[in-house]
């Protein structure tokens, strides 16, 4: 199955603050609850499905993020980051604890659009078989090199969001990133469509 994958939605600091409140009222009255469900739900399926790649796991481990943000509604802190990025968080917890529990690798599952969009090259110059090659790499990166490519590439997230998500500093999250693109620009040679910005 094919899902759309980029999130490019940006959030001003009141739109963080309208979310913070639905997320409030939800603790007293969970039906305040559908409106962040109904905005978010696909992004975070989508999100858990590239860790994964089978629609029911995805599915269950969706529902279970969002039945916890339910649960945890009164005790989400605003710190500056959207409250998708708590939803963010907790599926990235669910998705280890899956992991952990069957004790296998985790799965990348990841679209040539998107390894397009990473990549500085002109159409002229993309094989199929640089794809598959840049495809089959990014698999084999270890895991935390893998999240904060997800999430500041496929997901649009900044460093502070990241670093909330992963429950790291703001500098790991840069770290991460930037050892990771190395590795992608020295393995093949390429030219990574990243500002440094944020």
């Amino acid at each position: 199955m094919h899902y759309s994958l980029k999130n490019t939605y940006l959030q001003s600091e009141d739109d963080i603050r309208k979310e913070y409140t639905i997320l409030e009222r939800s603790g007293k009255d969970p039906r305040a609850f559908g409106e962040l469900y109904e905005k978010y739900f696909d992004r975070i399926f989508n999100f858990i499905y590239r860790q994964t790649d089978d629609e029911d796991l995805t599915a269950d481990l969706c529902k279970q993020t969002f039945l916890n943000a339910l649960k945890n509604a009164n005790r989400f802190e605003f710190r500056g980051v959207p409250v998708s990025a708590w939803f963010y968080r907790i599926a990235t917890n669910e998705v280890n604890k899956h992991y952990r529990k069957i004790k296998k690798e985790r799965v990348f599952s990841i679209e040539e659009v998107l390894v397009k969009e990473l990549i500085e090259i002109s159409n002229d110059n993309w094989s199929e078989e640089l794809v598959q090659r840049l495809l089959e790499y990014m698999k084999e990166l270890p895991t935390d090199m893998l999240e904060v490519l997800e999430l500041r590439f496929f997901e649009d997230k900044d460093f502070k969001e990241i670093a909330y998500i992963l429950d790291i500093t703001e500098s790991g999250a840069k770290m991460r990133t930037y050892r990771a693109l190395d590795r992608l620009r020295k393995n093949f040679n390429l030219s990574i469509k990243y500002d440094g910005k944020k």
